[in-house]
């Protein structure tokens, strides 16, 4: 049997699926969808998912139903099956956080697991929808697939608070190569494009003509495009690195069941500093030449601010010209007609006098982990966030840019601010680098902090941004605006690593434009579904 009869077969399989059958084919595409994301980076699986979830669409299509209604519902029926399976198997790990005071959250696991992939899914199911009301027979059904799943991604990452977690297009950016194409399109536009392109199988079966020979033709000419703009800003844009500027990363590994224990904040805190002054190599003793220093997110088990004599062991240990940069928990007294102290999460630069020289608050909370939506009730009936902290985090009032001496000014973005694209900097003046700081010692050795991480990488190669990462318990890592990784701390080791501060590159064109590019190639593929969609009416009277 051809290769092209086995496709037809399997084509003709899931066209001809309904009910239930229907129904668990779309959970299982969207679970194999799944490993298309870190640590596994096998994106050609949605070569065979997302063409699936296309032959499913033309079984839908096939029914004769009555009324637009039943046409969007089974859409949003079938595109939600599809996106329960990708999330469900793609973001499992963050039960892990439920587990690490399990006395008290392990019985909101189940609710965690289940209800965050039907959330989501249900953005799928929009997206799914969308695509049916203008699903036509032919090879503009791919525009249309395409089309309502990045909207579909589009809002996940948006409404709300957003949540652009795995979102598809990070499929097709696995390496530095395949990366630099963020510079210009950014996610969304990547993920438009990377759909059409994952869903030609599709056009194969059924067969549908010489549109479908020119659709793969230009996909494959897109893919080769790609490439070689790829390799083009990589020759381009080779390393380089600012002068006399040494970056040291610290990743203490401690574990989150005993990071916030009274009994070992002073054991936590000793670790930090011996970790830093660690010799890590015969020519680099201590902090002798080290320009910037850079802690984890809250890494002070106490409130610095309390504590003189942390102040005072910081300022023996940071020599001249080098800063500390840190994650704390950060405390405002109440103001007149507030009830209690404020916390944040928050940033600090820190000089050689122990002087808290600099601080920028966390902007965007992790809803359920930082804060609960409304608090006082849920505090009022015995509900709690992961962190414990009564009256949970304050947010900050807005992202500021750090002084870090000679390594120049940085951007804090603190856990999972860096995952939102084009929302990096909302109109601040361009930074020397963005500095990530992070936790996800939550998560164990799960896929979880993978995803994270590269997620950070990507959002310098979109902002032309080098980013200085350190994780508590990884991946602590120095990228340059290309994505290239300079130095690295791989996930759930204790150690520090040292590593030259790579330069910034000019504005990259999604820094200038944002989403507007992904927005304008959306109108064209919603325009040519639409045309398509006309002149089938028109043959079909």
């Amino acid at each position: 049997m051809k290769p092209i009869d086995w496709i037809e077969r399997a084509a003709g399989y899931f066209i001809l699926s309904w009910g239930w059958k229907r129904a668990m084919l779309a959970f299982a595409s969207g679970a194999v969808s799944a490993l298309a994301m870190s640590p596994f980076d096998l994106f050609l699986v949605l070569f065979l998912t997302i063409p699936a979830f296309a032959w499913l669409m033309d079984g839908v299509a096939a029914e004769p139903q009555k009324g637009i209604g039943a046409r969007m519902w089974h859409g949003f029926a079938l595109g939600w099956w599809f996106g329960f399976g990708y999330f469900l198997a793609g973001l499992w790990w963050i039960g892990g956080a439920f587990l690490v005071e399990a006395e008290a959250f392990a019985w909101l696991l189940p609710f965690a697991v289940l209800l965050l992939p039907a959330g989501l899914a249900l953005f799928w199911g929009v997206g799914a929808m969308l695509a049916r009301l203008i699903w036509r027979e032919g090879a503009s059904r791919i525009f249309a697939l395409a089309a309502g799943l990045s909207v579909a991604e589009y809002l996940r990452g948006t409404l709300l608070t957003g949540f652009p977690w795995n979102t598809i297009g990070q499929a097709a950016m696995t390496t530095t190569l395949t990366m630099q194409k963020a510079s210009v399109l950014g996610l969304y536009g990547v993920t438009l494009l990377a759909l059409a392109v994952f869903a030609l199988p599709a056009l194969i079966a059924p067969r549908t003509g010489n549109r479908a020979r020119v659709l793969v033709i230009c996909a494959a000419v897109l893919v080769v495009g790609d490439l070689a703009f790829g390799a083009w800003r990589l020759a381009a844009n080779p390393v380089t690195f600012a002068q006399n500027v040494s970056v040291r990363l610290v990743q203490p590994a401690v574990d989150q069941a005993e990071k916030w224990s009274p009994e070992m904040a002073e054991r936590n805190f000793r670790l930090l500093m011996d970790l830093s002054v660690q010799a890590t190599s015969s020519e680099k003793q201590g902090l002798s030449g080290t320009t910037l220093l850079v802690w984890p997110e809250t890494a002070f088990p106490f409130l610095l601010t309390e504590r003189r004599d942390a102040l005072s062991s910081l300022s023996a240990m940071i020599p001249d010209g080098t800063v500390l940069v840190a994650g704390a928990v950060r405390v405002e007294q109440p103001a007149a007609g507030q009830k209690g102290e404020m916390a944040f999460n928050s940033v600090y630069t820190i000089d050689t006098a122990g002087e808290i020289t600099g601080a920028g608050d966390k902007v965007h909370l992790v809803p359920f982990g930082e804060y609960l939506p409304l608090q006082e009730l849920a505090e009022s009936i015995g509900l709690e966030q992961l962190t414990r902290l009564r009256g949970g985090f304050e947010a900050g009032s807005g992202r500021t840019l750090l002084d870090a001496g000679g390594a120049g000014r940085f951007l804090p973005l603190i856990c999972y601010e860096i995952i939102f694209p084009g929302r990096v900097l909302d109109g601040q003046e361009r930074p020397d680098f963005i500095l990530n700081l992070t936790n996800d010692a939550w998560f164990g050795m799960t896929p979880g902090p993978y995803q994270h991480w590269r997620q950070a990488v990507l959002r310098g190669v979109e902002e032309g941004l080098p980013v200085v990462r350190s994780a508590n318990t990884g991946i602590s890592s120095v990228s340059d605006p290309a994505g290239r990784i300079i130095a690295s701390i791989p996930l759930g080791i204790r150690g520090v690593v040292d590593a030259a501060l790579p330069l910034r590159l000019p504005q990259t064109i999604f820094a200038r434009y944002g989403n507007g590019l992904f927005l304008a190639l959306l109108a064209v593929f919603v325009i040519i579904s639409l045309i398509s969609a006309r002149r089938w009416r028109m043959a079909t009277h």
